[in-house]
């Protein structure tokens, strides 16, 4: 049975999630600020984690979260037949029972706020009327729902923070506000009446604590056109809930729809398999496929379409429902997995491949331009040069390619590598320590020991030369040289040991494995209370620990490692959602990368990013380690749905930037730059294609 027919299930039975205890629900408890009317803390009665699940808006958490951006005030822009004016309300005319009936006026629009706690549950309803004399048009409406989605530490986020996962599915529209610990209670937001179809962010900026904020959170409701006194009803209930599962059970029992398909990202001419799980009473039903009705099938509160894809690009299937209401689901067909890892390769060795031999960067993997069509040489006044670089993540490119030549033994690509294995030489110093740059110069980055390792490993399979070995091995030796055994490096390869040892460096193979023991020992003794990097908190920290003990299990099955990544897991689990996308669904939240990597440097979600692969391997270990295979079929879609930031063509984009706005302007877009998404490609032969050898992975 596969994972996703085997959470439906759960829904439908309404049977928590493995680990978990059924609890009763817990009441919503809120507080409003006495001048706006907007809410000032949303907790949980009886969590004594005493959590404040919003922003507090008066600038005591953040100096720039005050009182306009408090939940529940908001903005639009209102047209009508003489003027196009931008609004925005913040001062109630009118507030009655203690802040839970409150009144706006701004322009010809009357905003009505209503609230009650109902069966324990917060019920808001925003009413839009006009006031006016003539029809008026509300569009690029705001309503602010500032979870408390930022990294402060690692403790404090795992005392207090929440993941806020965000589905603008229409009329279907939700928010499930997973707690960073990965323990219930958790909250959850469902539209029970009107339509959500965007979300956006404000307050991002490097003078906003860079990376560990994600932003001021706000929804946005679909256009409306209201005549004379006409009104406009959005109504969204927020509840308590113990996990995925019953989060999804309970969107259900509310009237709201759950939509899944078997998987989000399918080949030409395979057919896919999407249900909508509802509660028996949505009325008459219609399914589209890319606005084009087509057949579906009827089981009680479940229905089921199964079209065959033919053509590529995205696919929205989408349900229309009840009186005027509509759900989608996003997939995407591609050519095929083996075409877009073909085609990528060899755009990178025909187009990204430094070849000017005048040029110190020559035979590296650079950024690529999609807009300009050339490699970007990072000489640009005022840019961001380290995170387009000819090192640091791009070595992806360089272990992508090692990795694909072991199976098409192309002596075109073997060229290619060994003339960016001679590059790759010159981030080093006779000592091993790792630059980003030829220069060697500027900071000397923990995070390259490993990608250069892992690179050298994979150009011993390329060539057989046992100098690459020793190359990783010492460069693994400097790395804990120079930052100790406390780093939490990505993807630390552990596969080294086994070659070490495979190929008679049995002293070199022993001193690495008690490297590698070391770094385990301190996973397990910080266990949850990460330590800051460069991120204060992220799911690129909490991966490589569960990975990294993980394989140390499957190597020494001390019981002690497997313990420990058992009790990290369900904090990596948190990061991830369950939106019915192939941009989002299991994708870890990031939402700094479009700015550091990306040619328009936007700050704001990144759907999917390359690093949500880290979860995939991870989970991909955790079920070789327990024999609990729904973790693998989790682990092969992530990869699956990294591989929409690769196109047909070969090229690629760094980044998929989702809101529909960021600090007011235009987002949802694929950057520009082909930058370092390329390891997204690396975990996906791992996971999907088994590459790695034997048990080395």
């Amino acid at each position: 049975m596969k994972y996703y027919q085997r959470l439906i299930l759960l829904v439908i039975l309404g049977i928590g999630t493995a680990g978990s205890l059924p609890i009763f629900s817990q009441p919503v408890q809120v507080t409003v600020h006495p001048i706006t009317g907007a809410l000032f803390e949303i907790k949980i009665c009886g969590d004594d984690r005493d959590m404040n699940w919003i922003l507090k808006p008066d600038g005591t958490q953040y100096e720039w979260v005050k009182e306009n951006h408090g939940w529940g005030l908001g903005f639009f822009t209102e047209k009508s037949d003489s003027k196009i004016e931008k609004r925005r309300w913040t001062i109630p005319k009118k507030s009655d029972n203690n802040g839970m009936v409150i009144s706006y006026k701004e322009g010809d629009t009357r905003i009505d706020v209503r609230r009650e706690i109902k069966n324990n549950d917060l019920i808001e309803t925003y009413v839009f009327t006009n006031e006016g004399t003539s029809l008026i048009t509300l569009s690029e409406i705001g309503i602010n729902t500032p979870f408390n989605d930022n990294y402060p530490d690692a403790a404090t986020c795992y005392r207090a923070r929440t993941h806020a996962h965000i589905w603008p599915g229409y009329n279907a529209a939700y928010v499930n506000a997973m707690h960073m610990s990965g323990n219930a209670p958790h909250l959850g937001l469902v539209v029970t009446k009107g339509s959500v179809d965007n979300y956006e962010v404000k307050e991002r900026s490097r003078q906003n604590v860079n990376s560990n904020f994600r932003g001021v959170l706000i929804m946005n409701p679909e256009e409306i056109n209201l005549k004379p006194m006409e009104s406009y009803t959005l109504s969204w209930r927020i509840f308590t809930h113990n996990g995925n599962a019953d989060f999804y059970k309970k969107l259900v029992e509310y009237g709201s729809v759950f939509a899944r398909s078997e998987k989000y990202v399918y080949e030409q001419g395979e057919t896919a398999s999407v249900e909508f799980v509802h509660s028996g009473k949505i009325g008459k039903a219609e399914i589209t496929l890319n606005g084009k009705t087509i057949p579906h099938r009827k089981e009680k509160n479940k229905l089921t379409v199964e079209p065959k894809l033919n053509e590529l690009g995205e696919v929205v299937i989408e349900l229309m429902y009840g009186n005027g209401k509509r759900t989608p689901v996003n997939l995407l067909v591609i050519s095929s997995a083996k075409n877009l890892v073909e085609k990528r390769v060899s755009f990178i060795v025909e187009h990204q491949q430094m070849k000017d031999k005048n040029d110190k960067r020559y035979g590296a993997y650079m950024v690529y331009d999609n807009e300009g069509d050339s490699i970007y040489l990072n000489d640009t006044p005022n840019c961001n040069p380290v995170d387009r670089d000819e090192g640091r993540e791009r070595l992806g490119m360089g272990v992508l390619l090692a990795m694909v030549y072991q199976e098409n033994k192309d002596e075109n690509l073997k060229r290619s590598l060994l003339e960016y294995a001679d590059f790759v030489h010159k981030l080093q110093d006779k000592d091993y320590n790792t630059f980003s740059n030829t220069d060697l110069t500027g900071w000397n980055r923990n995070y390259n020991y490993s990608w250069v390792a892992n690179y050298y490993f994979e150009m011993f399979h390329v060539t057989g030369g046992k100098q690459f070995l020793l190359d990783g091995y010492h460069t693994l030796k400097a790395l804990f040289r120079n930052f100790g055994h406390g780093f939490y490096a990505i993807d630390m390869p552990i596969k080294g040991y086994h070659y070490l040892k495979e190929n008679g460096f049995l002293e070199e193979a022993a001193s690495l494995l008690e490297d590698f023991k070391k770094v385990g020992d301190t996973y397990l003794k910080n266990s949850y209370n990460y330590p800051i990097s460069e991120v204060n908190y992220e799911q690129s920290i909490v991966a490589p620990s569960v990975t990294h003990l993980l394989r140390l299990y499957l190597i020494t099955k001390e019981q002690k490692y497997l313990r420990g990544a058992k009790e990290q897991l369900p904090l990596l689990e948190a990061f991830g959602g369950f939106q019915p996308s192939y941009h989002m669904n299991e994708i870890s939240i990031r939402h700094w990368d479009g700015y550091w990597f990306g040619k328009r440097e936007f700050w704001g979600d990144i759907y999917p990013h390359y690093w949500s692969t880290l979860t995939a391997l991870a989970y991909d270990l955790f079920a070789v380690a327990t024999g609990v295979e729904s973790y693998r079929e989790r682990a092969e879609n992530i990869v699956r749905n990294n591989l929409c930031q690769f196109f047909e063509d070969g090229r690629a984009s760094c980044a998929f930037v989702y809101p529909n706005k960021i600090n007011g302007e235009k987002a949802h877009f694929y950057d520009p730059f082909a930058n370092d998404q390329d390891w997204a490609l690396v975990y996906y032969l791992i996971v999907l294609t088994r590459f790695e050898r034997s048990v080395v992975i």
